[in-house]
């Protein structure tokens, strides 16, 4: 996505449902332990038919593009976990996820599908950017987005750690709201 496709105040709206929604033993502790930090961002649960309402929008002078996301699990409160992304100085595409925690992102075309691997996680504290070893991450993450049709699209994102194996899955397919009135 280009920020240039989107416009301040005009989100566009996503809706589907995940069929995989998993994580290890090794996930739901890094799931319970980052969560009063970076909420939602890795979820401790494992279940299927997840409802999931996707925002996708940009705020007027900011260079940042913002990806809310509703988890809606049984019989829990919604989980709501907003990231944004932007692309550095020098080119790189970065994505946050909370309290300065990101990872820089390779983007790259695959058989007419998109793909994101992250290329390593990082601590920014304003005036410096720290990596984070990979055996102190949740893992490296991928992501495939296929689009269906116009208006339809499908996502499966791994986190593999380098150490524990795959840590979070999760995959479904989402459909563009249609615009109100």
């Amino acid at each position: 996505m280009n920020k240039d496709e989107l416009t301040p105040g005009a989100p566009l709206n996503y809706e589907g449902v995940l069929d995989e929604l998993t994580c290890s033993k090794w996930g739901k502790v890094l799931g319970y332990i980052t969560k009063p930090m970076i909420k939602g961002a890795l979820i401790p649960y494992s279940e299927v038919g997840v409802p999931v309402d996707i925002q996708v929008y940009t705020h007027e002078n900011d260079p940042n593009i913002y990806k809310q996301r509703i988890y809606s699990l049984r019989n829990r409160k919604p989980i709501m976990f907003t990231s944004h992304m932007r692309r550095a100085k020098n080119g790189d595409v970065l994505e946050y996820v909370g309290m300065g925690l990101g990872m820089k992102l390779i983007v790259f075309e695959k058989e007419t599908n998109l793909h994101f691997e992250s290329d390593g996680y990082f601590w920014d504290i304003g005036f410096c950017r720290i990596p984070i070893p990979a055996i102190f991450t949740p893992g490296k993450t991928f992501l495939k987005h296929m689009n269906e049709s116009p208006g339809r699209f499908s996502i499966r994102i791994e986190i593999v750690h380098p150490l524990l194996g795959t840590t979070f899955v999760q995959a479904g397919a989402f459909n563009e709201k249609a615009k109100s009135i």
